[in-house]
């Protein structure tokens, strides 16, 4: 290669972080999205490539690794609660994943051990799941725990022992709840890992949890991670949500969530 084609093929090269005026560049200020990659020739460049497959590796051990429950469970004690670990009927990693209704229901004799501490006068039960995500739970579930414990203790609820469940879809709550007797599960779970995030933590609220809720019964605060929602953010919009569902009566599609008041309180009702 002499010095013309070197110059060239460095001129391919330019990425669009080196054009601070380009549309590519601005854009990347908004979103994590892989946009203005540049090319080299008829292929992205190497470093764009090689972050691709960094980021479907990282999305694929979310999915298949399986978290350290026993760490998770002593540092929850460390925060206060009680905690119960459960398991799903999916028998192992593969069946849950092939059989999503084996994981939102309980393994009969995880049941049975549920039932042992059922009082039937809970205000909230806790449920927290690996889903499709065990880096969500080592990255924000102690984190969201962390701010959402005081905000129900100063509000005067009453919570239920804590329960880790392995292998479990977010309907899998409605069944602890319901088993214990809460008047509202909130289940923290691993959302499905993207190629921009593989950390997300889901937030599920069902208001009079039983088998058999559907989704429009339930609401969402999707995305909590270090470039989405915050933990505290979160947590506050979770207690309007829960104010907001006691108040109505019900959750899901007829609840609707107000930007969160400096105590994290807010929720609007619709008719």
């Amino acid at each position: 290669m002499d010095s013309s084609e070197f110059e060239e093929h460095k001129a391919l090269e330019v990425v669009p972080e080196r054009l601070p005026q380009s549309l590519e560049h601005r854009l990347k200020h908004y979103t994590p999205a892989r946009v203005g990659l540049g090319r080299v020739g008829h292929a992205p460049p190497l470093l764009a490539t090689l972050e691709f497959q960094l980021a479907h590796a990282e999305a694929r051990d979310a999915v298949w690794k399986t978290p350290d429950w026993a760490a998770l469970e002593r540092a929850i004690v460390r925060l206060g609660p009680r905690v119960l670990r459960l398991r799903s009927r999916a028998a192992d990693r593969a069946q849950y994943l092939l059989r999503p209704d084996l994981g939102r229901r309980l393994h009969p004799e995880s049941r049975k051990l549920l039932e042992k501490v059922s009082s039937g006068n809970y205000d909230v039960a806790l449920v927290l799941a690996d889903g499709l995500s065990w880096a969500a739970l080592d990255a924000q579930a102690l984190s969201v725990l962390g701010a959402l414990l005081p905000l129900l203790e100063n509000r005067g609820y009453s919570v239920a022992p804590l329960v880790l469940v392995q292998d479990a879809r977010v309907a899998l709550g409605d069944e602890v709840g319901e088993v214990l007797g809460a008047k509202t599960v909130i289940v923290l779970i691993g959302e499905r890992p993207g190629l921009s995030s593989a950390d997300s933590l889901g937030l599920y609220l069902t208001q009079t949890p039983k088998v058999g809720r559907t989704d429009a019964e339930r609401n969402c605060i999707s995305n909590v991670q270090a470039q989405g929602i915050r933990p505290l953010e979160a947590a506050r919009k979770l207690l309007g949500l829960l104010e907001g569902a006691r108040a109505l009566g019900r959750s899901g599609v007829d609840l609707k969530p107000l930007e969160p008041l400096e105590e994290g309180v807010g929720g609007k009702l619709e008719p």
